[in-house]
């Protein structure tokens, strides 16, 4: 019997960072999660580097927790990361079929896709991902995986996602100081969407919503395929934020309340109740209105919600998809948001939690661990494959982890 692979992930936020470590038995089976570990993120903010000693340190914390449990060294991940610099564009690549009975090959979906990658992008960016959207042989449109066909031109529609080449290069530096080597990088959005979405949501029409600490990711499937993705840079602290200015209290305090009393619904509330800060605070000792709390925390995430809707305007699917929003990430949590989410964006909403692993379930049954496991999912398809790093030497059918099986698993059989 085949022994088991073991797969590491690294969710590199704001506010946590979070590591798990799954067995896996082949590319087709069920992750089982053997390890978890998280740590504060006080060395990031909005998804950069802002001090590079206390991010290797919660590097390492992380890791060390999720080792700890796994009974097992981690030693490479697969490494989330989101914030503002991200940015996406779609792009079309043509080449001519290359063998002589013009069959398509997994060769000729490398060289598509790397004439796809032929665009503009400003010198401090580069590519992190790109994925292909639906292929075109000849005048035949629609087509999800070509190989196998014949015809004389092939060409790809592809989404591209680029990142801040400084800023990737300084989180890149902390996990190798940490001990650690990166097999892939993914944006956080697509790992989400890897966790949450089920085939057939994808083929309806959904949008995952990640909503973290220091700003919301966001990505939307079509047909099975990625219609469009944008970072909004709003998220939980901006939350905090807020109510400490509001209700005069310290960043610490504001956290506690919105945990404790958070709400998005104003109706809920009473005019008269009210929260005594001195409970939980020995600094902030005055009485403050629960219903201005919730109304602080109302009216920053309908600007989330806002912010969502106007993206989907731009791609016209403005309530126009029929598996509705799936809402991830930590700032999920908050009472009331379902509600709020699916009044503004006028979509079904739900909360999105981790499908299809096994294991210390328990610990990782929340919308915070979605992008952790959906890297660990997204690591599971290169079935213990060994890449080179480094976008500008490598091919694409590299950067891509095994072109066959990964273009065959974006879209529904």
């Amino acid at each position: 019997m085949a022994k088991s692979r073991i797969v590491a992930s690294l969710d590199i936020g704001s506010s946590k960072n979070r590591t798990v470590v799954a067995s896996i038995e082949d590319k087709d089976s069920t992750p089982n999660i053997i390890g978890v570990g998280i740590s504060p993120s006080s060395g990031m903010r909005k998804g950069s580097v802002i001090d590079v000693e206390a991010t290797i340190n919660d590097i390492t914390s992380s890791i060390e927790d999720a080792e700890r449990m796994a009974g097992e060294p981690v030693h490479q991940i697969f490494l989330g990361i989101g914030g503002t610099h991200l940015e996406s564009m779609n792009s079309k690549g043509v080449i001519a079929v290359s063998s002589s009975g013009n069959e398509i090959t997994e060769d000729d979906i490398d060289r598509v896709l790397e004439a796809a990658q032929a665009v503009t992008i400003p010198n401090n960016k580069r590519i992190l991902s790109i994925i292909p959207r639906s292929f075109i042989v000849d005048e035949q449109k629609g087509i999800k995986y070509p190989v196998g066909m014949t015809g004389i031109r092939l060409e790809v529609d592809a989404h591209i996602i680029t990142g801040l080449i400084p800023t990737i290069k300084n989180i890149e530096k902390c996990v190798h100081q940490a001990g650690l080597d990166i097999v892939d990088i993914i944006p956080s959005s697509l790992a989400s969407a890897e966790a949450v979405l089920s085939r057939r949501q994808k083929e309806l029409g959904v949008a995952v919503i990640d909503i973290g600490c220091g700003g919301t990711s966001m990505v939307v499937y079509e047909e099975g395929s990625i219609l469009h993705s944008a970072v909004l840079p709003i998220g939980g602290e901006n939350v905090t934020n807020d109510i400490a200015i509001g209700l005069r209290t310290s960043i610490d305090t504001a956290e506690k309340i919105k945990l404790e009393y958070g709400n998005c619904i104003p109706e809920d509330v009473s005019e008269r109740e009210t929260i005594d800060l001195s409970l939980i605070s020995k600094i902030d000792t005055q009485t403050v209105s629960k219903k201005q709390l919730v109304e602080i925390i109302e009216a920053r995430y309908h600007e989330i919600f806002t912010m969502a809707k106007d993206e989907l305007s731009k791609i016209h699917r403005d309530g126009m998809l029929p598996a509705g929003a799936i809402l991830t990430g930590a700032a999920t949590k908050m009472p009331g948001i379902i509600d709020l989410a699916r009044e503004t964006l006028n979509l079904p909403v739900q909360i999105g939690f981790p499908q299809n692993f096994e294991g210390v379930v328990d610990k990782i049954e929340d919308p915070a661990y979605v992008t952790a496991i959906g890297l660990i999912q997204w690591g599971a398809k290169f079935e213990g494959k060994s890449f080179s790093l480094g976008l500008k030497n490598m091919k694409v059918g590299q950067m891509l982890g095994g072109v066959k099986d990964w273009v065959k698993g974006l879209f529904p059989s």
